[in-house]
C-alpha cells in the first residue's frame, strides 16, 4: 500500500515561513511528477504546487511568488518552502502524485497561519 508521509506543519504568524516534507516511497517517487494540495477550512482539496520528474515547476495563483516546490530524488521527498504565508493559507497540506491517485492520500500536515 502506498501511503504519503508528510511532516512540517504548525502554527506561524502572517508573514512568516513554513517548510514541509513529504517522502514517498522509492518506487512511484522516481516516475511520477508530485504535487502538493491542501484543504482548508469548508474548501475543497486543490493542487497548490506541482513538479515534474525533471523539476519543471507549476504553481496556483494564490502561492506563486511565494511558494516554492522542489524534490530530492535520492531522498524519494518533495519539499514545500511556504514565505510570506497569510491566514488564507490555513490548511491541512497533502502530497500526492500529479494527477493524483486517491489511494496514495497520507494524514496530512496542519498548516495555521495566525493574523
Amino acid at each position: 500500500q502506498v501511503q504519503m508521509v508528510e511532516s512540517g506543519g504548525g502554527l506561524v504568524q502572517a508573514g512568516g515561513s513554513r517548510r514541509l516534507s513529504c517522502a514517498a516511497p522509492g518506487n512511484i517517487f522516481s516516475i511520477n511528477s508530485m504535487g502538493w494540495y491542501r484543504r482548508a477550512p469548508g474548501k475543497i482539496r486543490e493542487l497548490v504546487a506541482a513538479i515534474t520528474s525533471d523539476g519543471t515547476t507549476n504553481y496556483a495563483n494564490s502561492v506563486k511568488g511565494r511558494f516554492t516546490i522542489s524534490r530530492d530524488n535520492a531522498k524519494n521527498t518533495v519539499y514545500l518552502q511556504m514565505n510570506t504565508l497569510k491566514p488564507e493559507d490555513t490548511a491541512v497540506y497533502y502530497c500526492n502524485a500529479d494527477p493524483l491517485h486517491p489511494e496514495w492520500w497520507g494524514q496530512g500536515t496542519q498548516v495555521t497561519v495566525s493574523s
